[in-house]
């Protein structure tokens, strides 16, 4: 059972032992917890306060080696927008037929875009998408005309990270069949895009702690002392 293997991977692990990125992976690696090719993610504390909006942070990064998932893309769009964006392999396209589809509770889709024009009648559906992250925003390249572009980034690797109300950030960055190198190198491309959003108004130190853990595994404090960043 997966509660006992959590347990036995959990016991090996020291709540005062910080490893090297390509350690923790590899531990990671050699210790699964379950029988899937589970979700590495990475865990940001942020020296940031999170009711300041001038410390908000919401971006995007393009992992290169991708995430290893199949990300299902529905497009708000009419006319050739909409065409580009089933050309480019959206899961759905529409506008006010699957504008009824999600008010009708249908949430089977990881990201949404939306042409500027579309946007008006998509706010309509924002308290479904909006505390589930899914709300089409410009900052993350989700809101635009070229939807292809949008669509074929999303599908090759392009995550969305944002803090939440507790300062803290965690993304997606690959799958344990991954090798070591190929989850080092995104884990590093999305820890620079992190460090490159940090707000001008930030004071003190900037990342406090960063996590590496897997779907159902334990988390493993990573040392990136040398890249903390200060004010």
């Amino acid at each position: 059972m997966a509660g006992k293997k959590y347990k036995a991977v959990k016991e090996k692990v020291s709540a005062e032992n910080v490893y090297s990125v390509e350690e923790a992976i590899q531990f990671l690696k050699d210790n699964p917890t379950a029988n899937f090719d589970e979700t590495f993610e990475m865990a940001f504390r942020l020296g940031l306060d999170p009711t300041k909006s001038d410390q908000a942070i919401r971006s995007t990064v393009a992992l290169p080696h991708g995430t290893g998932k199949d990300v299902r893309v529905i497009v708000f769009a009419t006319g050739d927008a909409a065409e580009a964006a089933r050309g480019a392999g959206a899961m759905e396209v529409g506008f006010e037929d699957l504008l009824a589809k999600v008010q009708g509770g249908w949430m089977d889709f990881d990201v949404v875009v939306a042409t500027p024009d579309a946007m008006k009648e998509v706010r309509k559906v924002a308290r479904v998408l909006g505390p589930r992250g899914l709300m089409p925003n410009p900052k993350t390249g989700t809101v635009t005309d070229d939807t292809a572009t949008a669509v074929t980034q999303v599908k090759a690797g392009r995550v969305e990270f944002r803090m939440d109300r507790n300062a803290n950030i965690i993304l997606p960055f690959g799958r344990r069949s991954f090798t070591v190198e190929a989850l080092a190198e995104n884990f590093r491309t999305a820890y620079d895009a992190i460090v490159a959003a940090k707000p001008d108004s930030a004071k003190g130190i900037f990342i406090k702690r960063v996590t590496i853990a897997t779907t159902m595994g334990p988390g493993l404090h990573v040392n990136v002392s040398k890249e903390t960043v200060e004010a």
